[in-house]
């Protein structure tokens, strides 16, 4: 019995450290001159990563909001389709008009939208950042009218945010000429991401459609811009349909590479395929503050791209990449066997597969085969 109740409280402990974490949390505003509420969702293992910081998210109407997003950054972070992220919603139950004012005058914040604004910037963000580990990478959502109130971070000359989700914005009238302006002309990595349904108000559908254009027709390299429009979700469903999308449209550089992308993209390279998964984890690194390790799908996809267009000469700086990976396993001796045998340098190929033989089995590649190999080359070449 004893065991039994010991076996269930671990059994709740592991289930406890491993789901993410949310928590209900009241600030005090001097901008706005009361408390907000927000919910807060911490990443899986958050407490056993201490040294570890994380994508922010700050979602607006996050009495509704939260969860949608909450839920889909779990959901991809779990799959490693995107970085563990903390997730901040904002209640603004009954506040929403107030949030968002702006001038008729100038579509920008006045009065109590100016508040928020300033809240939201100097406040709830040095806040979250004091007290989680927060990184350098932020993103901002928003539905209706907070979608269109989150363009306003964009618009200063040092955004707050990297990354935007806006859907069904309920655009202000100059916003429309503000957003691509600066767009056209943002020298940092932007992300921005577009949605409407059909069954959007004719005024949002109207403006969307016409900001989608404009964006289109910008050529900056910095602006990673994705535009999606929903048949049948109505307005208020839009988020459920949108999130995802936007989720796999900013952090594509951080997913595996796809049947797609090595089709399309690496396969038809002009450049090493070894030097595109430098870049790609360079990017990860530089954008999200992160060293992830290079995933044994993306070493497989680069190796086939030089099996298949027979770019032997590759598989030499593929090795010591798989070599510095995964030190423990055969992977790099493999490829760097593939180097030497199709270059000609058949004798180190023997050696290189004999020495790969005492580590360990990885990606398909096997002992046996390595081993293969090398008594191939013995017997072609009579060492």
């Amino acid at each position: 019995m004893k065991k039994t109740v010991i076996f269930f409280l671990f059994f709740c402990l592991v289930i406890k450290t491993t789901e993410a974490q949310v928590k209900y949390e009241t600030i005090q505003s001097s901008k706005l001159g009361e408390e907000r509420e927000l919910k807060i969702q911490l990443p899986r293992g958050y407490n056993n990563e201490e040294d570890k910081t994380y994508p922010i998210f700050i979602v607006l109407d996050g009495d509704y909001m939260f969860e949608a997003v909450a839920g889909n950054v779990d959901y991809y972070s779990y799959w490693e389709d995107m970085p563990e992220s903390i997730v901040v919603g904002v209640n603004q139950i009954d506040k929403r008009f107030d949030d968002c004012m702006y001038s008729e005058q100038n579509s920008l914040p006045i009065e109590t939208g100016a508040a928020f604004f300033e809240f939201i910037g100097m406040e709830l963000m040095p806040y979250i950042e004091k007290t989680y580990r927060g990184g350098n990478f932020r993103i901002a959502v928003g539905h209706g009218e907070t979608a269109n109130f989150i363009n306003y971070y964009l618009l200063k000359p040092q955004p707050l945010f990297q990354a935007y989700i806006s859907i069904s914005p309920e655009l202000a009238p100059q916003m429309i000429d503000y957003l691509p302006e600066v767009m056209g002309k943002t020298q940092s990595k932007t992300f921005y991401y577009l949605a409407n349904t059909k069954n959007d108000a004719k005024s949002i559908k109207r403006m969307t459609e016409a900001l989608n254009t404009d964006i289109s027709a910008i050529e900056n390299e910095n602006l990673v811009y994705n535009f999606d429009s929903f048949e049948s979700a109505s307005h208020y469903s839009l988020p459920t349909h949108a999130i995802p999308s936007a989720l796999e449209s900013i952090f594509k550089v951080f997913q595996p590479i796809s049947r797609k992308e090595y089709k399309d993209v690496v396969l038809e390279l002009e450049i090493s395929p070894v030097l595109y998964l430098q870049e790609k984890y360079q990017s990860i690194s530089d954008l999200f503050g992160i060293d992830k390790k290079v995933l044994i799908n993306d070493f497989k996809a680069i190796s086939a791209a030089i099996e298949k267009n027979e770019f032997y000469e590759y598989y030499e700086e593929l090795g010591k990449m798989a070599r510095k990976a995964y030190p423990e396993t055969l992977l790099g001796g493999y490829y760097l066997g593939r180097f030497y045998e199709e270059t000609g340098e058949t004798k180190k190929a023997m050696r290189t597969y004999q020495s790969a033989y005492t580590l360990d089995e990885i990606a398909g590649i096997t002992k046996d085969e390595v081993l293969e190999k090398a008594e191939l080359i013995k017997e072609d070449f009579g060492y």
